[in-house]
């Protein structure tokens, strides 16, 4: 392959705009321009990797700024997309990070979780592809522990009967037969192996248990560039113990120690980072929290914040025990409500690094109609399939659902407005004395309808003092 042509990589989804909005429309309600903004992003990192290496140095990656009430989707739409995309993706709070000497996290760490996850996603790639051989010499490793080798012919002994030729031979024919015999037996194994017929047949494995290590004086790990656990493993031997275990368990044991053996770590963290650096994805939540605001004392603190910040996001090079790993092209994409503030009052070098910035809209009572209803993994479906494991149908009727609509939303204009996470608590009251008596009600079916939404919550909700503690 040509230096000025882009690597090839089997484990990001290339999808289309149009698919990735297809596929958030399944999860998330509304919110056409967040989804049409992040879909245009992700598909320019696509375009990116299939330009010659000298243009994609000289593409960034134009972040994305989220602003909206809370519960409208921010967090959602950036999840659902990592899992689209199968990309490396955390999710962190602006608020946990803070200049050294304050308090808080270290911005750094945010780019080596980053990097554990695309471990993990490349590891899992590998051992796909080590799987077959992994497979076979973990059943070859089996069947040596139920149908052990015969013993070779004792050196010491031949060396006694070199005299003799005779008894030379008949040891040998001895031996012979013995080996015969042995395979006839490994075979029968086998096949019983392979049918699953020796599933509960004890055999002894070995376990081994690497070291720990434990942190005094308040060290943060997190923090440390080196790797400490590679240094104890080293220093410390690894704790080994033998265990009798079925055979079903023994191959889940085994043929992880086959997998740790195929699996070349130093190829494994190579490619992790040539993946975070390309296709991360940072979602930097409540941003807004850490503008400056004039007369509070934190103003220090959420200042240092945003010059911690501004270097990641700009582009550097963050040390981690894995190797280097460059932020300048993973994607940022940051939410918060600004409700007391505005993204303007951001410093001017941060703001200038989120180009895209898109408004969500708060959620109305069509909305939450909707995301009742329409939804792949909707509450209405998840509080369905988890009473009817206790044989009790649920039956959500057009009416009923209009009403829960109705109470989300008063309850939000009343309260405080929190998006669609009142529908949560809202439907665990609703639905509370019902899931407890669901055991014993022998396989009952309830109709949740108006009349019903109406008795379990028409007080509490005309209570607004009450409403603000329950619901």
């Amino acid at each position: 392959m040509s230096d000025n042509k882009p690597q090839d990589d089997n484990i990001v989804t290339p999808l289309k705009p149009s698919e990735i909005v297809v596929e958030l429309d399944r999860y998330i309600v509304g919110q056409s321009d967040a989804k049409r903004a992040v879909a245009i992003a992700i598909r320019n990192r696509w375009r990116r990797q299939q330009l010659p290496r000298e243009m994609q140095a000289e593409i960034s990656p134009k972040n994305i700024m989220m602003i909206g009430s809370t519960g409208v989707g921010k967090t959602e739409i950036a999840r659902r997309l990592a899992k689209l995309t199968n990309a490396p993706f955390i999710k962190v709070e602006a608020t946990k990070y803070t200049e050294v000497g304050y308090y808080g996290r270290d911005v750094e760490s945010m780019i080596r979780e980053l990097l554990d996850n695309s471990i993990s996603l490349v590891r899992e790639v590998e051992r796909e592809n080590v799987r077959k051989q992994a497979d076979k010499k973990t059943n070859e490793k089996l069947l040596d522990l139920l149908c052990p080798p015969p013993v070779s012919s004792n050196s010491s002994l031949n060396a006694m009967l070199q005299d003799d030729e005779d008894s030379v031979k008949a040891c040998n024919l001895d031996g012979e037969d013995s080996k015969e015999s042995w395979h006839r037996t490994r075979s029968k194994m086998e096949a019983m192996l392979n049918d699953r017929k020796l599933e509960s047949r004890a055999v002894e494995v070995t376990v081994e248990h690497k070291a720990t290590p434990v942190m005094m004086g308040g060290m943060n790990i997190e923090q440390m560039d080196v790797d400490f656990q590679g240094m104890l493993e080293k220093i410390i031997p690894a704790n080994r113990t033998r265990r009798e275990v079925p055979v079903s368990e023994a191959r889940k044991i085994i043929f992880e120690q086959q997998c740790d053996a195929l699996i070349d770590e130093d190829k494994i963290n190579s490619k992790a980072i040539d993946f975070a650096q390309n296709y991360g994805i940072i979602f930097l939540d409540e941003i807004d929290k850490v503008v400056a605001s004039e007369g509070k004392s934190g103003d220090v603190s959420r200042q240092g914040v945003q010059r911690d910040l501004l270097p990641i996001v700009e582009g550097t090079t963050v040390q981690t025990k894995h190797g280097y790993i460059k932020t300048d092209h993973i994607l940022f994409i940051a939410a918060g409500a600004f409700h007391r503030n505005q993204p303007s009052e951001l410093m001017p070098e941060l703001q200038g690094r989120f180009p895209i910035r898109v408004e969500l809209n708060d959620l109305t009572k069509e909305d939450f109609v909707r995301i009742l209803t329409e939804p792949k993994n909707s509450l209405t479906r998840q509080y369905a399939e988890l009473l009817a494991t206790e044989g009790v149908t649920l039956d959500f009727t057009e009416d009923g659902i209009e009403e829960l609509a109705s109470v989300a939303c008063q309850v939000n204009e009343e309260t405080m407005n929190i998006g669609a996470r009142r529908l949560y608590t809202i439907l665990e009251r609703l639905l509370e004395e019902l899931s407890f008596e669901a055991p014993d009600m022998n396989k009952d079916s309830v109709s949740i309808n108006a009349a019903y939404v109406q008795q379990r919550l028409g007080d509490i909700v005309t209570d607004q003092d009450l409403s603000r503690y329950i619901l």
